[in-house]
C-alpha cells in the first residue's frame, strides 16, 4: 500500500474535494444484546470472566448438541426494529456464514442472510444545525465469534471463545453519509437509541458496541467507487481519524493513476493511518445456506404489539413532546434528549422552575460545560436538578441577572450544602429593584456624558452600550440591564 504524502491533512483533504470527489460512507454496526445468556445457549456474557470458562458445547457446535433461540434476544431485535421505523420479518431465516478462522472452531458463524428479522428503517440526527437523514438496509440477529489474543512478547496468538456465541444486532446503511463529521453523526445517534431502549449497553471499550465504516470516493454523478471496509472502530474520536485518512489515502491513490483494490482495513490511533488487513469477501465466499438446526424465526404480530406496549418513550417521540409542550425548537428538544439522564433532568429542572426553555438553555450551555470541563455525566453533576430550577427561578422572577446567576452557580458546584437564596444574599449579588435609586443613577450617567447621550441621539446606538455599561459600574452590577435600557431610552426619547 503506497503511504499518503506528508501534505497537511485539512488543507489536503479541502483541495481534492473542491476539485470535485465526492466522499460515500456506509455502516455496519455490530450491538451487542443485553441478554443474560447466548443467543443460542445458556452460557453467560458477562464480561470480564477469565478466558474460555464461558464457552460451552453448544457454542463451539460439538456433535450432539443443538441451538435454541433465545427469545430475549429476538424481543430485544424488534425493540430495535420499532425504535427505527423498520419492518419486522413475519417470518425470518437464519444461515450458516463459512469461513475459516482460529477463533471460530466450528466452521461457521449462524447469522440471518437472505431475510433478515428486521428491514429497513431510518436513522435521523443533526449535523450541527441540519437535520439529517440515513436509511438502513436491514438489522439481523447473528452469533459473535471467540477472540483471538495476541501477546507479543511470548511470540503466540492465544484464542479466548468466551464472546463465542454471544447475541449481536447487526445494523447496516445504505450509503448515504457523505463526511466523516456526518458518519460520527449517525454512530452517535445510533449509540443513543439502543442505549435509551436498553438493548446495548454501549460499551465501546469492551466491545458491546462496534463500527465499521464503509468507505469510497468517486466523482458526483460517477458510479460508487471501490470501497475499503475500516473495521472495529471503538472509539468516535478513532472513527472521525481513520475515515478522513482513508478518504485522503484513496484520493492520493486515484489522483497517482492507481486503482483502489477492495479490502478490509484496520486503523491504527498510534499513527493515525490505515492498512490493509485483507482482501474483502462477497457474499458467495461465505457459501451461505439455511441453518438445517434452527427453524425459520416467526414473529407473530400479536408479539410485536407486546413488545410495542412495553417499550420506553423513544427519543423522537419525547423531543416532539418536549417541543410541543415546552416550546422547544426541534433543535434544543433534540439536544435535550440526547440521554435518558439528560431529558429526566431538564424536565425535573423545568418542573422545579417553571421556565423551560430557560432550563434548557442552562443545561446545553453553563452545565454542560462544566460538565464537560469535569468530565462527568450528567447524572453525576453535583447541582441537581431542582438546585438548577431554583437558580433558573432568581433569574426569571429578576432577583439576580444572568452575570450573577453565573457565581452563584459556580457556589453550588462547588458546595453539596450551599442553598440558592443563601449564596445571593451572602454575595450581595440581589438585582436593583428600588426604581426610584435606579432612576437616580440613569439620570446621573446622563448628566455626566453628555457626548455619548448627544451621539445617541445623532442614531449612534453604540453610544447607548456606554451609557449602560457606565449604569451597571455605578451600581455595582446589581442593576437589572433589560430595566436600564428601557429607563435609558425613555429618558433620552
Amino acid at each position: 500500500m503506497n503511504k499518503p504524502s506528508t501534505k497537511d491533512s485539512k488543507s489536503t483533504t479541502k483541495s481534492l474535494l473542491v476539485q470535485g470527489y465526492e466522499v460515500v460512507i456506509g455502516f455496519e454496526t455490530h450491538a451487542q444484546l443485553s441478554t443474560a445468556s447466548k443467543i443460542f445457549s445458556r452460557a453467560s456474557t458477562a464480561f470480564g470472566a477469565e478466558a474460555n470458562t464461558q464457552a460451552c458445547a453448544v457454542d463451539m457446535a460439538l456433535p450432539g448438541t443443538l441451538p435454541v433461540m433465545n427469545v430475549g434476544a429476538v424481543e430485544r431485535a424488534i425493540e430495535f426494529g420499532l425504535s427505527v421505523g423498520a419492518h419486522i420479518a413475519p417470518r425470518s431465516i437464519f444461515a450458516r456464514k463459512n469461513y475459516f478462522y482460529p477463533d471460530l472452531p466450528k466452521g461457521y458463524q449462524i447469522s440471518q442472510f437472505e431475510i433478515p428479522v428486521v428491514q429497513g428503517g431510518s436513522v435521523e440526527f443533526y449535523l450541527g444545525d441540519e437535520k439529517k437523514s440515513v436509511r438502513l438496509v436491514r438489522a439481523h440477529l447473528e452469533e459473535d465469534a471467540g477472540k483471538s489474543l495476541h501477546e507479543d512478547f511470548i511470540n503466540q496468538t492465544g484464542i479466548d471463545l468466551n464472546r463465542a456465541g454471544t447475541p449481536l444486532l447487526e445494523i447496516v446503511t445504505e450509503p448515504d453519509m457523505r463526511s466523516s463529521a456526518e458518519a460520527v453523526a449517525y454512530a452517535k445517534e445510533l449509540h443513543k437509541i439502543v442505549t435509551w431502549i436498553g438493548i446495548c449497553d454501549g460499551n465501546m471499550q469492551e466491545g458491546s458496541f462496534r463500527c465499521d465504516a464503509n468507505v469510497s470516493v468517486r466523482k458526483p454523478g460517477e458510479p460508487l467507487g471501490t470501497r475499503r471496509e475500516i473495521k472495529n472502530l471503538n472509539s468516535f474520536k478513532f472513527m472521525q481519524q481513520a475515515i478522513d485518512f482513508e478518504v485522503r489515502w484513496q484520493i492520493e491513490q486515484i489522483e497517482d493513476g492507481l486503482a483502489i483494490q477492495q479490502a478490509t482495513v484496520l486503523f491504527n490511533p498510534d499513527t493515525g493511518e490505515t492498512r490493509a488487513m485483507r482482501t474483502k469477501e462477497d457474499a458467495a465466499d461465505y457459501r451461505y445456506f439455511p441453518d438445517p438446526d434452527l427453524p425459520p424465526l416467526v414473529v407473530a404480530p400479536e408479539w410485536v404489539e407486546r413488545v410495542r406496549a412495553a417499550m420506553v418513550e423513544l427519543p423522537r417521540v419525547m423531543a416532539a413532546r418536549f417541543a410541543a409542550d415546552y416550546g422547544l425548537s426541534d433543535y434544543d428538544a433534540t439536544a435535550l434528549t440526547q440521554s435518558q439522564a439528560t431529558s429526566s433532568y431538564f424536565e425535573a429542572a423545568a418542573k422545579a422552575s417553571g421556565q423551560a426553555k430557560l432550563a434548557g438553555n442552562w443545561i446545553m450551555g453553563e452545565l454542560s460545560r462544566r460538565l464537560n470541563a469535569d468530565d462527568l455525566s450528567i447524572d453525576q453533576s453535583p447541582v441537581s436538578a431542582e438546585r438548577l430550577g431554583q437558580l433558573i427561578t432568581r433569574i426569571a422572577d429578576n432577583t439576580i441577572s444572568n452575570n450573577a446567576a453565573r457565581q452563584v452557580f459556580e457556589v453550588l458546584w462547588s458546595d453539596a450544602d450551599a442553598e440558592v437564596d443563601a449564596v445571593i444574599e451572602a454575595k450581595g449579588l440581589k438585582q436593583m429593584n428600588d426604581t426610584g435609586a435606579l432612576e437616580a443613577i440613569v439620570d446621573s450617567v446622563i448628566a455626566a456624558n453628555a457626548k455619548n447621550v448627544a451621539e445617541f441621539k445623532a442614531g449612534n446606538d453604540k453610544a447607548l452600550n456606554a451609557l449602560v455599561g457606565q449604569i451597571m459600574k455605578a451600581s455595582a452590577g446589581k442593576a437589572n440591564p433589560g430595566q436600564v435600557n428601557t429607563l435609558l431610552r425613555a429618558r433620552l426619547g
